[in-house]
């Protein structure tokens, strides 16, 4: 399990008469295979790998350029 810790990038709102906010702790998927199960996270917010990976680039700060970015998607679909 881990937390993110996303409800720092996230305005908790109502949508559908349900109070949403901060996901807390999720769980870590394994990651051989995860090209072919999309959608991403454990609510199937990101469509792609691509989306994925810019998802935690922007969330972990880790400032990875946009080789580095493609370099990572290449090595998920290799798994």
């Amino acid at each position: 399990m881990h937390d993110l810790k996303i409800e720092r990038f996230f305005k908790p709102m109502t949508i559908n008469n349900m109070y949403a906010a901060g996901d807390g702790a999720i769980k870590t998927f394994p990651l051989r295979g995860i090209k072919n199960s999309p959608p991403y996270m454990h609510d199937g917010r990101l469509l792609t790998l691509d989306d994925t990976v810019e998802f935690f680039n922007l969330i972990l700060g880790s400032k990875l350029s946009g080789g580095e970015k493609q370099d990572l998607v290449q090595f998920l679909r290799a798994l």
